[in-house]
Order: structure tokens, then C-alpha cells, then sequence
């Protein structure tokens, strides 16, 4: 009888710990994030919080809407907003994008201590974006893409610790990033 006990207490506990790790997975779940209008769809961890910001920019056509989700300490934030379209008329799309996605990048993210992985124009669909990937020198890094569809900017922007799940996770987050519409 002692070693059918023992045979039962460890199959027991190994039932148990398979039940914390599947609720652990649960709660780390992700979520597709579709907007009303069904203009993009996105992968974020679950939960998603939403809010707009009204930020007084006078070529904005309205307010940013910002979406933001936390996971074992990454953060993803994906915004957009859209601009009046007399506001980019006639520039050259991917300047403006690079400009845009670009911003002040280089002063929050020094080249000291950051290394620039991935620093370049990209395309989605036929819309013009950048990708930026730093990894700083201690580990980690952040994954950032800046898309402009029409008069709408899409940024997001993902951090990631040193190992390779929060980086896969990163990546996943922005190559999940899709839009309807199509140039």
C-alpha cells in the first residue's frame, strides 16, 4: 500500500502542476484586437486595454487611439491616428514614414547603448513603413513599425527581455500587424 500511495501522490502532483501550467497559459493568452471600422487586425496579449488621446497636433484629423497590453514584463503599445488629408498632401510617403517612425528615436535610444538590427523601409500590402529592431547592449531591445495607409499612421512598438521566448513574442506582435486596405 506505501507505494501505491507514493505512486498516487506523485502522479497526483504531476496532474496538478500541468493544471498550473495550463491556467498560467490561459492567462497569458493572446487576443486578435479588429476595430469597428475592420480597417486592421492585430495580435496582442490578452488583456488589451483601450483609450484615445486627443493630442492638440493641428494636422491630426482626430484623436489617437492607443491599445496597450503587458506580458511577463514586455510592453506592446500599437496606436494610430489619422491626419487631415490636406496634411500630407503631395510629400513623398516613404520620407514621411521614415520621418515619422524615425522621430527622435536616436535620442531616446542611443547609439551607445543600443545596437540598430534592423534600421529600414519596409512595405505592407503596398503601403509604405519602417522597421526599426534595437537590442540594447545589457540584453533586450525593442521592436518598432511605422506604417502609413492613406491618411492613417499605425505605429507599434514592442519590448523584449534577453531571452529568445519575449523576443519571439515581440516579433510576433508586429508580423501579426495585417490592414485591409490595399494600394
Amino acid at each position: 500500500m506505501g507505494r501505491w500511495w507514493l505512486g498516487m501522490t506523485a502522479g497526483l502532483a504531476v496532474l496538478l502542476a500541468g493544471i498550473a501550467a495550463a491556467g498560467g497559459a490561459r492567462a497569458q493568452a493572446w487576443s486578435d484586437v479588429l476595430p469597428t471600422d475592420m480597417r486592421f487586425r492585430i495580435e496582442m496579449p490578452a488583456p488589451v486595454a483601450r483609450h484615445s488621446v486627443d493630442e492638440k497636433e493641428a494636422a491630426f484629423a482626430g484623436a489617437r487611439t492607443v491599445y496597450e497590453a503587458a506580458l511577463a514584463g514586455q510592453n506592446f503599445d500599437f496606436d494610430y491616428v489619422d491626419y487631415r488629408p490636406d496634411a500630407l498632401g503631395g510629400q513623398d510617403s516613404k520620407a514621411t514614414v521614415r520621418a515619422l517612425g524615425r522621430g527622435a528615436v536616436e535620442k531616446a535610444f542611443p547609439r551607445d547603448k543600443y545596437t540598430y538590427r534592423r534600421d529600414e523601409a519596409v512595405t505592407l500590402s503596398g503601403w509604405d513603413g519602417y522597421a526599426l529592431d534595437l537590442e540594447a547592449t545589457a540584453g533586450g531591445g525593442v521592436v518598432m513599425r511605422t506604417y502609413l495607409v492613406k491618411t492613417r499612421l499605425y505605429r507599434l512598438l514592442a519590448t523584449y527581455g534577453a531571452d529568445p521566448a519575449s523576443k519571439a513574442a515581440a516579433l510576433r506582435f508586429a508580423d501579426s500587424f495585417k490592414v485591409a486596405d490595399t494600394r
